[in-house]
């Protein structure tokens, strides 16, 4: 069995408004097409992870349960609309409060558990963000950023572009480009003759 093809997606500014420190279910709002973009991916066979910094937590702004409470929503809001997330892990930390750390992106070891938790290729994966942070551990892996104008992606578009990422103007803009790229695979032909 080989390993499977990933898109890392940022949360905030990518998959939701970015609100700030969000602490309450009920401000989760998905950005214009944002879920229909997920489903895709989902139907391309594609594993579909969130990876997101959350210094709220390490500034007291918000608790790991507030943390899971949005997530719990976010998940209800692709399931209403027919998409679903595989995954999602989160750094908690922030250097000038809790020290220096290997999660904060753009560090690589959420990418590294993700990897091991679902047998991902980070070669062959996609990594999408509006923040250069979120697409750089493309560069470490091998694998492909694309930055969203969507959130902060407007302010770093020319930097990402600058550095050699693809920029798009939005998650369904991105989803196209990713799509687009994939080799086309045939279904299995279970009627064969062994």
């Amino acid at each position: 069995m080989t390993s499977r093809r990933a898109v890392f997606l940022d949360r905030d500014g990518t998959l939701i408004e970015d609100s700030g420190f969000l602490k309450d279910p009920a401000d989760v709002r998905l950005l214009p097409g944002a879920a229909a973009a997920v489903g895709r991916l989902n139907a391309g066979g594609l594993a579909t992870v969130v990876v997101t910094n959350q210094s709220g937590i390490a500034r007291g702004l918000l608790s790991e349960s507030d943390y899971r409470a949005i997530e719990r929503r976010l998940d209800d809001l692709l399931a209403a609309a027919g998409a679903r997330l595989d995954a999602s892990f989160f750094c908690p930390h922030l250097p000038e409060i809790s020290g220096p750390c290997d999660c904060r992106k753009p560090g690589v070891q959420l990418y590294q558990r993700a990897a091991a938790d679902l047998d991902l290729d980070l070669g062959a994966s996609w990594w999408i963000g509006d923040r250069i942070r979120d697409i750089l551990p493309a560069e470490a892996f091998g694998g492909m950023g694309v930055l969203v104008r969507t959130g902060m992606g407007a302010a770093e578009a020319e930097a990402a572009a600058a550095a050699g990422f693809a920029v798009e103007s939005d998650l369904a803009a991105a989803v196209d480009r990713i799509l687009a790229r994939l080799p086309r695979l045939s279904p299995p032909d279970y009627f064969q003759a062994p």
